[in-house]
């Protein structure tokens, strides 16, 4: 089952814009250079990180007879969660009926689920299809400041000629892929809670933008350097769970990602390497499988956020 942010692998293909064979026309630009390098390093670090990662009892959010919520780090692969699970769980569980209900980019933190039968794995899997569950993430991105502080925007979703994510414009929603597979919806609705550490007010009245991708968005190509960059945290509110869709909603909008190399984040941030990108799953509710009780959910908050942004703000009006 793939996330909003789910991770797939690098390609150093530069792709055509243009159309060939009938075939829709990607709207994001291709890999950066750069990204091909960079992302065998982080692979290579997360598997190292990962092979002796170890939960410790902060790491659970909760657990009953049935599931865990756990809150993953940053550059380890949320497999290691079931393997990590099978020797600190409270319960006794064998590894093999432990399974993920979604999945995180290897460098994204946050909540994740892992239930304990097949029968809840089934239920859970079908909630995230039927999307019945409802999450946030925060983001720090490095682009600049959008106009607006609350924006939606819906495009097209799928895989390019090469094999990488991109986006596509809404009136390809339905097209076939080189592939075989069909451009997908997808939408995202975003929230900036600061600009440069200056926490923005925060009006619930306030209707979001409205953008509809059909071309090129003025900050697609990236960012190269970081004169005139603005520091924006975000949180964002996924409507549907298309591989990457944060990352590159954020890119498509002009204020990518820190860090996030693979979708033209910066990968030097005031003279400090960016090691993974700052991208978080804050927040997660959903009906109990088995109790059918309304559930909710909220990771710690990562380094990266600082209680200057004046991001802690109460969820539960819109995830119940």
């Amino acid at each position: 089952m793939a996330s909003a942010d789910s991770d797939s692998s690098a390609s150093g293909g530069h792709e055509n814009t243009k159309p060939a064979g009938g075939f829709p026309s990607p709207i994001s630009p291709p890999y950066p250079a750069l990204s091909k390098a960079m992302e065998l390093h982080r692979a290579t670090s997360a598997a190292a990180r990962s092979g002796t990662f170890a939960l410790s009892s902060k790491d659970i959010i909760f657990e009953d007879d049935w599931l865990v919520v756990v809150n993953k780090p940053s550059g380890i692969y949320c497999e290691t969660m079931l393997s990590s699970l099978s020797s600190s769980s409270r319960t006794s569980t064998i590894q093999s009926n432990l399974h993920l209900a979604n999945r995180l980019d290897r460098d994204t933190s946050g909540l994740m689920i892992v239930t304990k039968s097949n029968n809840v794995a089934a239920e859970l899997v079908k909630a995230f299809t039927d999307h019945k569950i409802k999450k946030t993430y925060l983001a720090f991105c490095a682009g600049r400041a959008p106009i607006h502080d609350k924006i939606r925007i819906s495009s097209g979703h799928g895989r390019s000629k090469f094999g990488a994510w991109r986006v596509y414009s809404a009136s390809d929603i339905g097209r076939v892929l080189p592939g075989g597979s069909l451009v997908k919806s997808m939408a995202t609705s975003f929230e900036v809670l600061s600009v440069n550490g200056k926490a923005k007010l925060r009006d619930p009245d306030i209707e979001p933008r409205s953008v509809v991708v059909e071309e090129r968005g003025h900050g697609c190509a990236g960012t190269e350097g970081e004169e005139e960059v603005d520091g924006v945290l975000v949180r964002a509110y996924p409507e549907s769970g298309r591989t990457h869709q944060i990352r590159l909603h954020c890119q498509h909008l002009g204020f990518p990602i820190r860090g996030d190399v693979k979708y033209g984040g910066v990968h030097v941030w005031k003279g400090v390497d960016c090691h993974f990108h700052d991208l978080h799953a804050e927040s997660i509710s959903f009906e109990h499988p088995v109790t059918g009780a309304r559930v909710f959910f909220h990771a710690p908050s990562p380094p990266w956020v600082s209680t200057d942004d004046a991001c802690f703000t109460t969820l539960e009006q819109f995830l119940y």
